[in-house]
């Protein structure tokens, strides 16, 4: 009997994209809406403010009175373009890590948990600018005939402050906080729970099981990591002046938001985060998981 070939790296690298990508996609294209909610809540400063919304409902509400359905859709083509290769990077690389490590004596648990910090680090790296044009489309008020293209704005990000830590690329070092603590999370608690829950030989139940386990991942990791997104949204966001920066880095706009709003405003979009990456966590691994057996296979 002859031995299975070994598949090429190429092409096992392949499907690792391929996989990641389809997954990112299908989540986008079902949680975008909670997304542009979640931003709305990050960049509102206090209840007084005439545009505050004042829970999940009325924000849907207002936003679909004033902007209409394609008001849930502002600054989707970023995260579509983004989606793509940062989902293929976000399980490509956690794949590559954890291979690496593999070469280190560590515990499966670690290995996981570290090969997902790794992952959210080099994700951040890529997504980043597509981060700072979406925040600044979401966060216009206007309908969505009159905001600006996505490749119109991004050119007024480069032609007013570069390419740079002040342009298209400000807000990075947290959004490394947050999605290095997010992949952390998300991979370290899915694929350790995973491994101590018995399979299931009905394929409803063993789908439920990992839907189930997916869904904890994102919500755990959506608690966890939300200060270093409310902390981004305020960067990459509009400044509460015009013309003048307030939120410059990471830990100091953490620090200034819990000095001047309280704790509560590090987890405001909490709700609408949990709700879009809960179920959207679990359905970004199920795709994943489903699409590589499925190109393994075939």
């Amino acid at each position: 009997m002859s031995a299975k070939p070994e598949v090429g790296l190429v092409r096992e690298a392949s499907r690792q994209i391929v996989a990641g990508g389809s997954a990112g996609l299908v989540e986008i294209c079902l949680m975008h809406p909670l997304d542009v909610v979640k931003t709305r809540f990050q960049i509102q400063r206090c209840a007084t403010d005439p545009n505050s919304y004042k829970s999940l409902v009325d924000s849907f509400r207002m936003i679909f009175q004033t902007e209409r359905l394609f008001g849930f859709y502002k600054g989707i083509l970023p995260p579509i373009l983004a989606e793509t290769p940062k989902r293929a990077v976000k399980f490509f690389t956690f794949e590559q890590y954890k291979k690496l490590l593999g070469y280190v004596s560590l515990s499966p648990a670690l290995t996981f948990t570290i090969a997902g910090l790794g992952s959210g680090l080099t994700e951040a790296i890529v997504v980043n600018p597509f981060e700072v044009v979406k925040v600044g489309l979401q966060a216009n008020r206007n309908t969505f005939a009159k905001q600006p293209s996505t490749v119109g704005y991004a050119r007024q990000i480069i032609k007013k402050e570069g390419w740079g830590l002040q342009g298209l690329n400000k807000g990075l070092t947290a959004t490394l906080g947050r999605h290095g603590v997010f992949n952390m999370v998300y991979f370290g608690f899915y694929y350790n729970v995973k491994n101590m829950i018995p399979v299931n030989k009905d394929p409803t139940l063993e789908f439920l099981r990992k839907f189930g386990i997916g869904l904890l991942s994102g919500t755990i990791a959506s608690v966890i990591n939300i200060p270093f997104d409310v902390a981004k949204s305020r960067i990459q966001g509009p400044q509460p002046v015009p013309g003048e920066i307030k939120y410059r880095t990471c830990f100091k706009t953490m620090a200034t938001v819990y000095q001047e709003e309280g704790i509560l405003a590090l987890y405001k979009g909490l709700l609408p985060k949990i709700m879009r990456l809960g179920p959207g966590g679990a359905v970004m691994l199920l795709v994943y998981e489903y699409t590589y057996s499925w190109l393994q296979e075939n």
